[in-house]
């Protein structure tokens, strides 16, 4: 297709005004919305521990390098973010938000749905936690703050999690401490790229989630999004072949609303499972407190 077609037909990924270039008008009008399917879950019972948090892992950078030299401006997802933050916060939960150094917290904000009342406002709620957040280099060093409880680690979505933090050493060690200690892994579309950074350095040691199944969003779909300019060119890596080779089984085909728990990894395929994702995160962790903890005043 000419590129003379690709601008007539909103095919052309937009120029931003750091150099890099965000989705194009069509991708923007087909994969984001002003609002989402949110809807609100009763629970029966609440979280009721007041320093029993989840430890959100966000990424700090927002420029991704395409195969062809250009730079894809990219972030955590708002909606795979926000979106199942309001069912964990419905449920009683709240989070501390971290990036790998305590920089800010980058967002796709041209997917952020402005006309959802309820997801600005939980936006609106931790902006000072995106702008401010914790240092993930700091939460190790101190020994993973034994002075906090967490429930559960969670990393949102969005291409920017492929920027830094599969080879982060203090991602993996976050993974493996958690994985240890038996907590919840909540993670949704490209999300489960960061579990590449708890891939054992001895070859002869087995990877904590060998053997797992996951939902996310698949390789095969990201090799096609470049044709309708949502990316401005080819990833130059793709993380489900990673995983699977550290024995992670991806289920699902399509970047559709498919939701799936095994054991106490939890993960979701794409936007559009943002609401599921959440629903099924929160009932999981209050069902785990309610049967397993027994209720804590």
């Amino acid at each position: 297709m000419t590129n003379v077609l690709k601008k007539l037909f909103g095919l052309t990924p937009n120029p931003t005004d750091d150099g890099a270039f965000s989705p194009s008008n069509f991708s923007l009008k087909v994969a984001t919305s002003g609002v989402t399917d949110y809807s609100p879950l009763h629970f029966d019972t609440l979280n009721k521990v007041t320093n029993l948090k989840i430890l959100v892992v966000c990424t700090e950078q927002s420029k991704l390098k395409m195969t062809n030299g250009k730079e894809f401006s990219t972030g955590n997802h708002p909606v795979e973010m926000l979106v199942p933050m309001l069912h964990l916060k419905n449920a009683g939960f709240d989070f501390d938000i971290f990036t790998p150094t305590g920089k800010p917290v980058q967002i796709e904000m041209w997917a952020m749905p402005t006309k959802d009342k309820h997801v600005m406002a939980i936006y609106e709620e931790y902006k000072n936690q995106f702008d401010e957040p914790k240092s993930l280099a700091d939460f190790v060093k101190s020994g993973f703050n034994p002075s906090q409880e967490y429930i559960a680690i969670y990393f949102p979505g969005g291409h920017g999690v492929l920027l830094g933090l599969p080879d982060d050493p203090n991602v993996g060690s976050v993974i493996n401490w958690a994985y240890e200690k038996d907590m919840f892994h909540l993670s949704i579309c490209h999300g489960p790229a960061a579990l590449l950074a708890a891939k054992p350095a001895d070859s002869s040691k087995q990877f904590v989630y060998s053997g797992y199944s996951i939902a996310a969003f698949p390789d095969k779909v990201d090799r096609l999004t470049p044709l309708i300019g949502y990316m401005p060119g080819q990833l130059s890596w793709f993380f489900g072949e990673r995983l699977l080779k550290l024995g992670v089984n991806v289920i699902n085909s399509k970047a559709d609303k498919t939701c799936h728990a095994d054991r106490k990894l939890i993960t979701g395929a794409s936007p559009k499972a943002a609401n599921e994702f959440g629903k099924l995160a929160a009932t999981k962790l209050l069902k785990y407190l309610n049967e397993e903890c027994g209720s804590k005043e």
